[in-house]
């Protein structure tokens, strides 16, 4: 109902609200418990094994201490259970962010800023619990800002936002992050300590620091390294080749930290080979904590990049699994209930999150049917945070990092992608590669920027670079192609359908005029040259014609007084009038001319020379005696074309003009014949 021009707000449109924002309202009544709820029980214990080794890996990955991750593990997805729309993602820390959240911690909160001397002497050391503090303050204030930015986008409706961030730029992006988190485990693998870079070059820099301590190494942490490596990559292959004989895969992760931490514990790996381990995990939840305002402004960018990229892998994940199943995802709902998620988490102590995909695979694959999967994932944790998490206080990190480097064998696949953009875009191979090359260059941050632009200007490029071509009717068909590309297509006679694979608009509209001259095998404008010099000589013929005529007419009367005063003799006389002899015959009036007045005075009829000579009302190419295109009719295909602006209507109305005079017909029974109105015509 309305009054006025003010809508009210009737039960139906609140309702209408409110399930759009609380989507469980609407499906979570309807929830067949027979048919998905033992199956969401087992995914989501599944799940939950997954998180709780990967939640205390992507923290050492973000550079916060082990407990931030179970938190990020319980919040976000408990919370995503009221806001999310996708059944199957499986939400919570990511390695690319947590990288990026690692590249926030070590540029603003250095390791270098907690230095303390031991027992007032020269040997400085870390005060790791005011370091992890700060850290964690500054993170969580990153995450609700992260989370604020992406209501923000949601509310306004700016879930396209993410059309920017194409499949080969995503893909490029990730790539090059997995390298990033491979070179910041390599110190855990080695069990060495190295200074923290930030900016760009960091990655190589770092790099080159890791080659020099080589030496260094610690044996010991470098075999619990290898040994964990290659049983969860041994475990996983098997995993995946006997997925449909198995009810649920191996936990291997799950296995591996609770037999490593168990062999620590019992050895004393810490203490006896000096083995870093993850030390003391707190118990029990923490309260909510209040951001930290003085880092709005340094986080800022960091906070937006890592908004649009975790809401770029969310919602193609639930897109794919959305597709498989039938359903549909609300790409603004998602990005309220990412948002809402991290903004809440940011005040727990967590960190920003996205969506696995390895989880959300594992969450498919053993019988998750909806969100409550993830509700179950999270209980789990809930208990590990509660009375098992300080059991892990001798986890050795090495095992966190050998979980971390193994799950990144999904993203350097994508190295494939070369060989198979290659073969099918070469615009796209170089966004890819341009996308890894700057990420690894420039970092995470100013490497997405310079990648969205980048891939921006390839858009430019390819509309202001468009491919134009001249289309040929395959015989039997309706169909019109390119003559050069295919050989059954062959040119209408007399008709040239000229086509361009890009909308026009001001900066391609002078190289479409361009390229028409072209195709066409015309030059319009040297012809148009030469019509110009043919009609001006032709003029200068007439002026001189009627001069002459002019002159003509002075000098009949003349000549006419002369025949008067000397007429001609007899036939039979051979002398002329001055007693000239002559030939027999008659003799002209031009004779008699000449014989009265000498010569140099001539009569000349010029009047159908002129008539002849004279300027037609249209003049066209073939009567200027100019060579005439083997065309009559120009075609413009429009059908690639969805906008024109003023640039392109003037260049539009110039290619009318030169081409000839335009006339309107009837649609011809072309492709896209509607969208191709006008013709012009040679005269």
């Amino acid at each position: 109902p309305e009054l006025g021009n003010r809508k009210i707000c009737s039960a139906s449109t609140a309702k209408s609200l409110l399930f759009r924002f609380l989507p469980f309202l609407r499906w979570l009544p309807r929830y067949p418990i027979k048919d998905w709820l033992l199956g969401d029980i087992i995914s989501g214990f599944s799940v939950g094994i997954m998180h709780l080794p990967q939640g205390l890996a992507y923290a050492l990955l973000a550079g916060l201490p082990p407990v931030t991750g179970l938190y990020s593990s319980f919040y976000p997805v408990f919370l995503y259970f009221f806001f999310g729309t996708s059944r199957h993602n499986s939400v919570g820390p990511f390695a690319v962010i947590s990288v990026m959240i690692g590249s926030v911690t070590d540029s603003l909160v250095p390791s270098e800023d907690f230095l303390e001397s031991v027992n007032s002497t020269n040997v400085t050391m870390v005060n790791e619990a005011r370091r992890d503090a700060a850290r964690v303050e500054l993170v969580a204030t990153l995450t609700i800002l992260v989370g604020v930015f992406q209501v923000a986008l949601g509310l306004l409706q700016f879930g396209f936002v993410v059309t920017y961030l194409s499949d080969p730029l995503v893909r490029g992006y990730t790539t090059a992050a997995s390298v990033h988190v491979l070179i910041s485990q390599l110190k855990y693998v080695f069990g060495i300590s190295l200074g923290e870079h930030s900016g760009p070059l960091s990655l190589f820099t770092t790099f080159i620091e890791i080659c020099q301590k080589l030496p260094k190494t610690n044996v010991g942490t470098l075999v619990t390294a290898i040994i964990a490596m290659v049983a969860i990559f041994i475990v996983k292959e098997l995993n995946h080749k006997f997925s449909a004989k198995l009810p649920m895969p191996i936990p291997i992760e799950l296995i591996t930290i609770i037999v490593s931490t168990g062999i620590s514990y019992g050895v004393n790996l810490n203490s006896k080979f000096g083995i870093s381990v993850v030390g003391h995990i707190p118990s029990g939840l923490k309260p909510p904590m209040a951001p930290n305002i003085k880092y709005f402004g340094q986080v800022v960018g960091n906070a937006f990049a890592i908004a649009v990229v975790g809401y770029a892998i969310c919602i193609s994940l639930g897109k794919i699994f959305a597709l498989k199943h039938g359903y549909k995802v609300d790409s603004n709902q998602e990005l309220i209930a990412l948002g809402l998620s991290n903004f809440l988490g940011g005040f727990f102590q967590c960190f920003a999150i996205s969506c696995s995909m390895s989880r959300s695979l594992v969450q498919e694959s053993t019988g998750g049917n909806s969100q409550v999967a993830g509700v179950i994932a999270s209980l789990v944790i809930l208990v590990t945070i509660l009375k098992i998490g300080e059991l892990f206080r001798d986890l050795p990190k090495a095992i966190l990092a050998a979980i971390i480097i193994v799950n990144l064998k999904g993203m350097f696949k994508q190295f494939a992608d070369f060989r198979t953009l290659w073969k099918s875009n070469r615009v796209d191979l170089m966004v890819w590669i341009v996308t890894f090359v700057a990420t690894l260059l420039l970092n995470l941050d100013l490497g997405l920027g310079v990648s969205v632009a980048f891939a921006l200007l390839t858009v430019v490029f390819q509309t202001q670079l468009p491919h134009y071509s001249i289309l040929g009717h395959i015989s039997d068909t309706d169909i019109y192609r390119d003559v050069v590309e295919y050989k059954q297509a062959q040119e209408v006679p007399g008709v040239k359908i000229f086509h361009s694979s890009s909308t026009i608009y001001f900066a391609n509209a002078e190289l479409y005029s361009e390229a028409l001259k072209k195709k066409s095998g015309t030059n319009v404008d040297r012809l148009i040259e030469k019509k110009k010099k043919a009609l001006k000589k032709l003029k200068k013929r007439q002026k001189q014609a009627e001069k002459e005529k002019a002159k003509r007419q002075k000098v009949l009367p003349r000549a006419a007084t002369i025949r008067a005063l000397c007429p001609a003799p007899p036939l039979s006389s051979g002398v002329g009038c001055h007693g000239n002899p002559r030939d027999a015959g008659s003799p002209s009036p031009q004779d008699a001319e000449n014989e009265c007045n000498g010569p140099g005075i001539a009569v000349i009829d010029l009047g159908q020379e002129a008539a002849e000579g004279s300027m037609p009302a249209e003049p066209t190419l073939r009567s200027l005696g100019l060579p005439v295109p083997d065309f009559h009719t120009v075609i413009l295909d429009f059908s690639p074309v969805n906008f024109v602006d003023t640039v392109s209507i003037k260049i539009l109305k110039n290619v009318r003009k030169r081409l000839g005079e335009q006339r309107r017909r009837p649609p011809a029974t072309l492709q896209k014949a509607s969208q191709m109105p006008h013709w012009g015509r040679w005269d």
